[in-house]
């Protein structure tokens, strides 16, 4: 298939690219590099079925000519923290919602064959129900989960009006090598990994007992790519391993370490656990990677973290004061 990946450069699309070439597929990254590095490109960048377009999603005219001829798209180009999307909504909303619509409609003036939107779990905010299915009640906490949620609402109002082919997959946490450095949510592991090759105290959240559902990379590159050659449309897909892990269990798995602990975040669930029972039983996907192994793997790789921010206990106390500001009930 000829096939794009927006925001390919970053963590989870660089995954996905790498998969989309070994499996015989031509593929397009589209990135701006706000996040994205070409470095993550790298096993890939010499392939004769890859190349590389520097462009915003959110620049219709920039990116339109492009999808000629392209058979699946993955959207994956987004921006990702919790305090940014705070401080500036407005520029999230242009990056995750009209950039959104930027890709969707390039997609359909092109008459593209599959369109996989990147949605996050995010969207379920603090679940009134664990496991949660994708029919839970919408709660999104702040900007980020919002837009993000927006944005698959966009996906799927195209998916009924212009009968376009739409699946929207929601990421629980995603983890593995090349996971983001920067940031004071949502990417523990690399906060970890840092903090360990610093010789810096690992900064547990509250007491450790909060427990995420965390999906190793791989096999999330295997859910859109499972997605993509599917017949189903227009449906929504939790992506995660339905085996929720402590961020102390984590802190466990990278080794004996030193550890502070820092307020509990306003806004924060203290468990995501994913109903993966609807993507097992339409897709027939289920997560390959366990926990043990998949941290095992991402220690294999920790060199890619040495020059990643060290995150301080003091240095999150002044990150997060917006956040305790705006998000505290």
């Amino acid at each position: 298939m000829k096939t794009i990946v927006t925001g390919g450069a970053g963590f989870i699309g660089s995954h996905l690219a790498e998969r989309l070439v070994q499996e015989g597929h031509q593929v397009t990254v589209l990135d701006n590099l706000s996040c994205g590095r070409l470095d993550n490109l790298k096993a890939v960048e010499a392939h004769k079925n890859f190349s590389f377009v520097k462009a915003d999603i959110s620049q219709p005219e920039a990116i339109a000519k492009h999808f000629k001829g392209v058979d699946w798209v993955f959207h994956l180009a987004a921006l990702a923290d919790i305090i940014p999307s705070i401080v500036d909504p407005h520029t999230y909303h242009r990056s995750n919602v009209d950039g959104t619509i930027a890709v969707l409609e390039a997609c359909r003036l092109q008459g593209v064959k599959k369109f996989l939107y990147t949605a996050s779990s995010s969207c379920y905010g603090i679940p009134k129900a664990y496991p949660t299915s994708e029919s839970a009640e919408i709660l999104p906490q702040y900007p980020y989960a919002f837009t993000k949620y927006i944005g698959e609402l966009y996906a799927l109002a195209w998916a009924k009006v212009y009968k376009m082919p739409v699946i929207s997959l929601r990421l629980f946490n995603v983890y593995g090598p090349r996971s983001r450095t920067s940031g004071t949510y949502g990417a523990v592991i690399g906060v970890f990994l840092a903090q360990k090759l610093a010789q810096a105290p690992f900064t547990i959240v509250g007491d450790g007992t909060q427990t995420r559902d965390f999906v190793y990379v791989s096999d999330v590159a295997e859910a859109f790519i499972t997605a993509a050659a599917s017949d189903i449309q227009g449906e929504v897909f939790n992506v995660g391993s339905g085996s929720p892990q402590s961020v102390n269990t984590l802190a466990s798995l990278l080794g004996p370490h030193p550890a502070v602990h820092i307020p509990k975040r306003p806004a924060e669930p203290d468990c995501t656990w994913a109903d993966i029972a609807k993507i097992t039983r339409m897709l027939g996907w289920k997560p390959k990677v366990s926990f043990s192994e998949g941290v095992k793997q991402v220690l294999a790789h920790i060199d890619y973290w040495k020059n990643a921010p060290v995150w301080t206990a003091e240095k999150i106390d002044q990150a997060t004061k917006d956040w305790f500001k705006y998000l505290s009930v």
